[in-house]
This record gives C-alpha cells, structure tokens and sequence, in this order.
C-alpha cells in the first residue's frame, strides 16, 4: 500500500454502514438483492433501520426455469416472488420501475428513475451491484451499479435532481455488493442466513428450483462467501461490501 493511499485511508476511512437509518438495496432483477445482500437487509430491517426495496427490471427473460411461463406472465411471477421474498426478510417497502430485463431501456431514462426513488426514499446508504468488478458482463448490473453511484454523488445537490425532476437527497454513502474488493463489512447471524436461503430458495423458486442445480451452487458459494467474510471478521458469518463515502466518490481514486 502506498504511502498516498495509507495515509488517506487513515484519515478518511470507509463508512460502516451499519451506523445509518435509511437504506436503498437497489436490484438489477428480482432476486439479486437477496443474493448480494440479503442478510444484511433482514439484519437492517430487524434492528427497525427504514429499508428500501428497488427493482429495476422486471426479469422476463429469466426463463431458465419457469416451467414455460414468459413474457408479461413471467414478469409478474417475479415480481410476486421480490415482494414475498421481501417480507421474508422483513422488508415492506419494495417498488419496481418494470424496465425490460436485457438492457433494452435507455440508461438516460434509468438514471432519471433512480434519482426520483432516490429522492423520494431519502436514503443516507444506497446497496447496488458493483459495476467495476473486470468481470461482470450482465448489461442490466453494469447499468445499475452505474446509475446508482451516479445519483448516490449528486443527490445532495438540489439543482441536479431537479434537472431530474426529483427531490434532493442526503446519500453519505453506497455499498457495492457482489464486490471482490469488499473494504466493510457486516456480521450478520445464522438466522439473518437462514433468512437469506430461504428468501431466495423458498420464493424466487421460478428461478431456483429445489433441488435444481443452479440452486445447489448457488448455496455452495453463498454459504463459502459467508464464512470467508466472517472468517476475516473473527465471526461466524458476514457480508462484504466496496463503501464509498461522499469524499470517496470524487477525484481521489487511492483513498479505498
């Protein structure tokens, strides 16, 4: 670590975002959320924090198990599923703004819409897919993680959102999650998990299947990712997350 960098991580280290009220868990597609930070979200919501849900796409082309159900059909399945898998997390307020899964939107519109539920949740921290992992290739998490970082910077600034046509917004933060370069991170317990697998395993089942082997490997990794992060935190389990504060955002790319 360079001395650049050590010194500003020091004097300006990432914020714990356990420490907020508000938070906005912004999801590409029905399911990701619950993936990516799914025992964190319950843990918020158990400790009585106000959280948000935010699904951007209506998942209609996730269609792998859907026992032929598509389409409009499809999208409407899933979007049953987010709010039931939501209330499993204990989670009440969740909204969608039903772009089309696939990328085929504009991202000019998308930002738009994010910086009105932005505006209008408040937020202090907003959860999205890191969109700068070298390795994610899905349009719809690259569109969001981008968006999400792009409003969670300029939602201070009235004059911004209102070329937006939202209200202001006072984000201190945004937690990338599906990170590899995770710099905080959450201890979360075996009943946050539990709650986790069966949000994920016992509602969106038209996407995972019991028994089905995408949902096996998705346990697998779940289940390893929890107990390295844990591992790393001297706990059983955890949940990583690349925090960056409002001084982080800007123009000082050695201070994470």
């Amino acid at each position: 670590m360079g001395l650049t960098r050590l010194a500003l991580k020091i004097a300006a280290p990432a914020p714990k975002v356990e420490e907020f009220k508000r938070f906005l868990f912004i999801g590409p597609h029905p399911d990701d959320i619950e993936i990516g930070a799914g025992a964190t979200a319950a843990k918020l919501a158990v400790e009585g924090k106000q959280v948000t849900f935010l699904i951007l796409t209506d998942g209609r082309y996730g269609d792998g198990h859907s026992g032929g159900i598509r389409g409009d059909d499809l999208a409407a399945l899933r979007r049953q599923e987010t709010i039931s898998s939501a209330e499993k997390l204990g989670v009440k307020d969740v909204r969608f703004l039903d772009f089309s899964d696939g990328g085929f939107y504009s991202y000019e519109d998308l930002i738009k819409a994010v910086a009105v539920a932005v505006g209008e949740c408040g937020p202090e921290v907003i959860f999205a897919p890191d969109p700068d992992t070298g390795q994610e290739c899905h349009a719809d998490h690259l569109r969001a993680g981008r968006a999400a970082a792009h409003i969670a910077y300029m939602a201070p600034y009235p004059g911004i959102m209102a070329n937006y046509g939202a209200a202001p917004a006072d984000v201190k933060a945004i937690a990338f999650y599906m990170t590899a370069r995770a710099n905080r991170f959450v201890k979360v317990s075996k009943e946050m998990v539990r709650l986790q697998e069966e949000a994920l395993f016992g509602c969106h089942t038209s996407q995972f299947p019991e028994g089905s082997d995408e949902a096996k490997q998705l346990a697998l990794y779940l289940k390893l990712r929890s107990a390295d992060f844990g591992l790393r935190n001297l706990c059983a389990h955890a949940e990583g997350f690349r925090v960056l504060g409002q001084t982080h955002m800007h123009c000082l790319p050695e201070i994470v």
